[in-house]
């Protein structure tokens, strides 16, 4: 029979003590085995000197002492833990040699059973060694612990020691409070007090806390306030709380009492491991987050603190606190924040408080959102190619999932490939037709993916996803076969709207040249069409219609055969006349560049003959022999055609070759190659078919002109063109019918340049080379949409080799035949510039010997002048051309500006229209590639090379002068400054007083301009003077013409519309002198001009809107009668209270952006936010309200209702009100009328005339109408002056209700009409009104007359 089981308790304590000394206690009869072990000195970790403090005697050694003791009974634990903690240290004992002093006793490990099991743990303070956590069990799992850490308890004793050690050390903060009063000296720590305090109290805590196991050093760190707290700090292991209440007794017995140190103030924050965990370490917005402190210490008094918040942590619903003591332990707190939030973030403090211990511990923690990497629009097309959407997070961590959802008028699942690892998912879609029908083309399906964490958070990204259909295309279902020089065009239907890119292409996968089809889009879908005016044999092949989205094409095929034909022009006939006998012959033919099997015949009249075929080389002739005797009759002038037929049955008619059948007897002059004639019978011949040597490079070109003089034929004019340019001018001829002539023209300009250089010695004697150079010129800049430098090199390569001197002697041909060709070619010129782009760089700059050419490109940021220099000093001219900042601020990124100078086309270009009037200077001509606002100002300086030959005069060429041929134009241009032989021009366009409504304003200098000035200046000057004399007559008879109301109201209006309207002339005067040129002196005092005048200009239409309304409410409201006062507050805040609204709203609204004002004058805006309506508006709208009401009160006084009869005082005075609103007011509508007449461009001069007239003279019509008319006014001015007699005549007048008119007529309707219309007091109003500046491409070229 087994024993009864022993249940066995032990425990291990600590004893140092001083020298050496047996340990004597009084447990014989609990003591079980007494286990006496002497430790190392502290060389080896235990024992350790120890300095002495409060004692002079030598230091003694310390030493510590380890004991197990075992029990049978665990009740007998804790009265033997009562026992020691009840013990007073230091216990003395005496020895033979010396005296032996123990300082302290603590129990360090405790062995206890649990369960089956015997669980040994560490007192507070101490730890298990970490060899014996690695080679023995730990407790429980919360206190297993990684490798290299110490563990508090074990699964059962270890077979050797040691037992649970001493913690490392700790800091302990400790604060004690002193009942004494607080002396400043001891915030300084040089002062007497300070030192005092610290000594003492240093020595009281020295001989307390030396009883505390591992204690170093104890500091006093401060004190502060309240009321003496001393701080201070004790480096030691970490203390229990009842040995440190035992070292706190101790301080106080130490301590002298006058210091009279509170036992209960002491205060301890230590410093020791709290083992704080925060899950997850990478906190998303929405997570719920734990955070875990764990603490030795064994006490569930946890407290949490968020340090931004400045708040204590309670449970609620989105926080929870835990805390308890796991199995006597370790104490566990725990802060659970669900659905965490940024608000959230920051610094955390879990602190555990224990007796006087505060364990405190911090984290600080981020909240971000979730971030998912992912392109946020895509364009799907929906033709079943697999599409991936993808998403990836920017923090990889442990997602949970990664899901895809999807929302829109379409459902397209697609099948998703998450990778959790990466934190990437992708989604990939399959569209077909089927799932997105043509007709939901462009509909936006929102996919979202989302990410969701391991502890909740959630995070998406939304990925907007455009699908359309493939377009299904229709295309023109007919064959198209046609023959060179017929049309045809090609439609090309799509079903879809959306696209990217619609072109057309060769089968060759050449591109089509963008002038050839057009594209338009509708709701149904688009279509495309291809349209060829002229078709060539370049033509003949298969076409591609190509609608492209992102990277998906829809392509439409069209088979196109086009027949060879000879086009018209290319069919060179001879003769182009002939004379023939009545009883002769003559060979026609018609000749082509190439061998076709054609059908041709000779047409004559009705009748028709087949031809004959004869091949030289390359060139295929077809004859035919006229025979004169078939004609029935003769003379007889005749028509003879060529008709080429070719496989497709089609046909094309030669030119005319004329046929004169004359008698034999009249012919004299006889050629076999040009044929006969009669005397002075002028021909034409094709240059091949004439007497003109052949060339080995082709045909020569052009037309040699004959003249029969005498007996034999003379040249007259020789327009040939040879070889080389001929072939030139066919290719350029064909390269514009070409499909793909965009990118031939570069490889074909350098050929030009090439060609002409070579032969230019031919080209100086033949004036029909150059003019054939001047037709492909002009051809060829009809082409580009886009010329580079290399391009516009070439072009000016051949410009220089066609204005060299060599040449000039073949203008003078042009200019004595009078043809255009020197105007063709500026025009040419001028195409090119405007198409210039110079790529990346700002500035270009050509040089030629005869030409020279300069750019600048319009570039984002601060404008920069433009100013550009030309020098030839081989010809001794020079020039040079600016452009304000400002001017360039107006234009598009990307414009360019070009200037091309001519130092040789003064002489070439065609004398103005009467002859007397040449260039004598550089031609520049300045070119701007986009539109531009005009006027657009222009400097140039020039030298004059004939200073004294005459007044130099600046001009531009005029394209459309002399018919279209050009001519030089001084309108816009004017002299700035003439300094020796420098001259400075200045080009745009001035206005006069008429631009007020008119947007094309007369040019300086004309007649027009200049009789507009005249009347705008005398007429102002008429006003002004005439509104203050108006001014002057109120203030005289004030008193004694406002005796009424309504009288007083009336003539309260009137003074406040001359005051308006005096104000608003003065102001305009003041918008003229700060305006030079359409440039502002003083952009500020532009702007001040204009907000001015516009308020008062609208002041005197709203002041005559008082004056309307007054007067029908004095006569429709008889019985109301408002006070004076009333009446006068809502005439000054409808006449002046509304302008000022609508003039700050106006420039509030507009100045910010700067076009509150125009470019060219101090006025309200149009071209850009059309703040002009602003005044337009209200003015007309004023105008019609008053003609309104004047009807209206008319009717009234003519038929007045019963009860309706005013006092015989108030009726005069209404009278008189409308008789000046009857003439006013129609005299408003008729000057506003005459200026909007004036807004539209190209209005008849009369209509500007008119308008200004109205307007200018409005202040004399005011004083006229509106005061001198009126009967009591004159009454008044004559009392005034004593004019007796003058007096009693007017009083006679009146009394018989109605006065004689000036006109008057002796019928009673003729009175009533001179009474209503007569003498009325009027106004008129004077508007700057807006010009409307047109928009066009600026290219001139300016020069000088002399």
């Amino acid at each position: 029979m087994k024993s009864p089981r022993r249940t066995t308790l032990c425990f291990m304590i600590i004893v140092i003590y001083f020298s050496q000394a047996t340990l004597n206690l009084n447990l014989e009869s609990i003591v079980h085995p007494l286990i006496l072990r002497e430790h190392e000195p502290a060389g080896k970790e235990l024992l350790r000197q120890k300095r002495a403090v409060a004692s002079s005697s030598p230091a003694a050694e310390e030493y510590i002492v380890d004991v197990e003791i075992s029990f049978e009974n665990a009740s007998f634990l804790e009265p033997i833990k009562a026992y020691l903690h009840s013990l007073s240290f230091p216990i003395q004992g005496n020895s033979t040699d010396q005296a032996t002093n123990i300082l302290n006793i603590e129990v360090t490990t405790v062995c206890r059973p649990t369960g089956n099991e015997i669980w040994c743990s560490c007192e507070t303070g101490y730890r298990w060694p970490q060899e014996k956590c690695l080679q023995n069990l730990t407790c429980q799992e919360h206190d297993s612990v990684p490798a290299g850490h110490h563990c508090g308890c074990l699964k059962g004793l270890p077979l050797k020691g040691p037992f649970c050690q001493l913690q490392g050390d700790v800091t302990l903060r400790m604060s004690v409070r002193l009942n004494v009063g607080f002396q400043e000296d001891l915030k300084n720590t040089s002062s007497a007090l300070y030192r005092s305090y610290k000594t003492d109290l240093e020595i009281a805590f020295w001989k307390g806390y030396s009883i505390l196991p591992g204690f170093k050093l104890v500091t006093v760190t401060g004190f502060r306030p309240g009321s003496v707290v001393v701080t201070y700090e004790v480096k030691t292991t970490t203390p229990s709380p009842e040995l440190m209440h035992k070292a706190n007794e101790q301080v106080m017995q130490n301590l002298n009492q006058t210091y009279k140190m509170d036992y209960s103030s002491f205060q301890a924050v230590t410093s020791n491991e709290t083992k704080f965990t925060i899950i997850p370490e990478i906190i998303f917005e929405g997570d719920t987050v734990n955070l875990v402190c764990e603490n030795e210490v064994l006490s569930s008094n946890v407290s949490w603190h968020h340090v931004e918040r400045r708040s204590d942590l309670q449970n609620s619903s989105r926080f929870s606190v835990y805390s308890t003591v796991l199995n006597n332990v370790t104490s566990i707190s725990s802060l659970t924040i669900y659905n965490i939030t940024p608000g959230d973030a920051g610094e955390y403090i879990c602190k555990l408080t224990l007796d006087i211990f505060e364990y405190e511990s911090r984290k600080k923690i981020d909240v971000m959102p979730i971030r998912i990497l992912a392109t946020e629009e895509m364009k799907v097309t929906c033709d079943n190619n697999p599409v991936s959407l993808n998403c990836c997070s920017e923090i990889n961590v442990n997602w949970s999932a990664i899901e895809w959802k999807q929302e829109g008028k379409i459902n397209i699942p697609g099948n998703p490939e998450t990778d959790l690892e990466s934190g990437c998912s992708r989604y990939t879609l399959r569209a077909d037709g089927t799932q997105c029908p043509s007709g939901s083309a462009g509909t936006t399906v929102v996919y979202a993916c989302e990410f969701i964490s391991s502890h909740g958070a959630r995070g998406g990204k939304n990925i907007e996803v455009t699908f359309t259909s493939v377009a299904n295309l229709t295309i023109t279902p007919d064959p198209i076969s046609v023959s060179e020089g017929q049309n045809f065009s090609i439609k090309c239907i799509s079903d879809v709207s959306n696209y990217d890119e619609v072109y057309w292409n060769t089968s060759a996968g050449i591109k089509i040249y963008q002038k050839f089809y057009t594209t338009r889009r509708s709701a149904a879908g688009a279509e495309s069409v291809l349209r060829v005016k002229i078709a060539t044999r370049e033509w003949n092949g298969t076409y591609h219609c190509i609608f492209r989205y992102k990277n998906s094409y829809s392509v439409a095929t069209k088979d196109v055969t086009v027949h060879p034909l000879p086009l018209e022009p290319d069919i060179m006939v001879d003769p182009l006349e002939a004379t023939v006998p009545c009883k002769g012959s003559h060979h026609f033919r018609c000749c082509i560049e190439e061998d076709e099997d054609y059908k041709v015949t000779f047409q004559m009249d009705s009748l028709s003959f087949l031809a004959e075929k004869e091949v030289k080389g390359k060139q295929v002739c077809y004859k035919y022999n006229f025979m004169a005797s078939s004609v029935s009759r003769c003379p007889k002038k005749l028509d003879i055609f060529c008709h080429f037929t070719n496989a497709a049955n089609n046909s094309v008619r030669s030119s005319s070759m004329k046929l004169n059948l004359v008698p034999g007897e009249k012919i004299m002059c006889r050629d076999p190659t040009i044929g006969v004639g009669e005397p002075g019978k002028v021909i034409q011949k094709l240059c091949q078919f004439s007497n003109v040597p052949s060339s080995p490079g082709g045909p020569t070109g052009g037309i040699m002109t004959y003249k029969c003089v005498g007996s034999h034929w003379e040249v007259k004019k020789n327009d040939c063109i040879s070889a080389p340019i001929n072939s030139l001018l066919q290719l350029a001829k064909d390269l514009i019918k070409s499909p793909c002539q965009d990118t031939k023209l570069p490889t074909y300009l350098k050929d030009l340049s090439v060609s002409t250089g070579k032969v230019k010695h031919e080209v100086s004697s033949f004036p029909g080379s150059l003019g054939a150079i001047i037709n492909i010129l002009d051809l060829l800049s009809t082409v580009p949409t886009q010329v580079n430098s290399e391009m516009m090199t070439n072009v000016l390569s051949t410009v220089n080799t066609i204005l060299s001197k060599p040449m000039l002697s073949t203008w003078k041909v042009f200019q004595q035949q009078q043809t255009n060709q020197s105007s063709q070619l500026l025009d040419s010129v001028e195409r090119f510039s405007r198409a210039l782009q110079s790529e990346d760089s700002t500035f270009l700059s050509i040089n030629q010997t005869n030409v020279q050419m300069r750019s600048m490109v319009i570039k984002p940021g601060p404008p920069k002048t433009y100013k550009q220099n030309f020098v030839f000093s081989d010809l001794d001219l020079w020039g040079n051309v600016a452009i304000d900042k400002c001017e360039l601020g107006s234009l598009q990124w990307g414009s360019s500006v070009v200037t091309v100078a001519f130092p040789t086309l003064k002489t070439i270009l065609t004398q103005d229209g009467q002859g007397k009037n040449v260039a004598n200077s550089l031609v520049m001509t300045t070119t701007v590639s986009h539109n531009i606002t005009l006027p657009f100002r222009i400097s140039m300086t020039f030298k004059n090379i004939n200073p004294s030959g005459g007044v130099p005069q600046c001009v531009f060429w005029n394209f459309n002068l002399a018919n279209y041929t050009g001519g030089w134009d001084s309108s816009g241009c004017y002299v700035n400054r003439v300094d020796g032989d420098s001259v400075s021009c200045i080009c745009d366009h001035l206005t006069s007083f008429s631009i007020l409504m008119s947007p094309d304003s007369p040019y300086p200098g004309s007649l027009l301009e200049i009789l507009l000035d005249i009347i705008s200046y005398i007429g102002l000057c008429f006003s002004i003077l005439s509104l203050a004399a108006c001014l002057v007559v109120e203030a005289v008879v004030w008193k004694s013409v406002t005796k009424n109301r309504t009288s007083y109201m009336r003539h309260i209006c009137i003074v406040n519309i001359a005051t308006s309207l005096l104000v608003a002339d003065i102001w305009f005067i003041v918008a003229a002198a700060i305006h030079d040129h359409f440039y502002p002196l003083n952009e500020t005092a532009c702007v001040a001009a204009t907000f001015f005048i516009h308020f008062f200009y609208l002041s005197v239409f709203f002041w005559m809107l008082t004056l309307g309304l007054m007067l029908f409410y004095r006569l429709v409201f008889i019985l109301h009668d408002t006070s004076k006062s009333i009446q006068k507050t809502i005439a000054f805040s409808l006449g002046y209270g509304c302008p000022l609204v609508i003039s700050v709203i106006t420039v509030g609204a507009t100045q910010p952006q700067e076009v509150y004002t125009r470019k060219n004058a101090c006025w309200l805006n149009w071209e850009d936010t059309k703040a002009l309506l602003a005044f337009v508006i209200p003015a007309l709208i004023i105008v019609v309200v008053n003609m309104t009401i004047t009807v209206v009160v008319i009717s009234k006084i003519l038929r007045p209702s019963i009860g309706d009869k005013p006092s015989k005082q108030e009726k005069s005075s209404l009278f008189q009100i409308s008789k000046s609103i009857g003439v006013l007011t129609p005299l408003l509508g008729l000057t506003w009328g005459f200026g909007l007449a004036t807004v539209f461009q190209g209005s008849n001069a009369v209509f500007h005339i008119i308008f200004t007239l109205l307007n200018a003279f409005q202040g004399l019509f005011i004083l006229l109408f509106g005061c001198l008319w009126d009967q009591k006014v004159q009454e008044a001015l004559l009392k005034k002056f004593s004019l007796s007699r003058w007096s009693s005549q007017h009083s006679k007048s009146t009394s018989l209700g109605s006065s004689t008119p000036v006109f008057s007529m002796s019928s009673p309707i003729s009175r009533r009409f001179n009474n209503l219309f007569g003498k009325t007091g009027t106004y008129n109003v004077s508007t700057p009104e807006a010009t409307s500046s047109s928009l066009e491409n600026t290219s001139s070229a300016y020069s000088l007359l002399n």
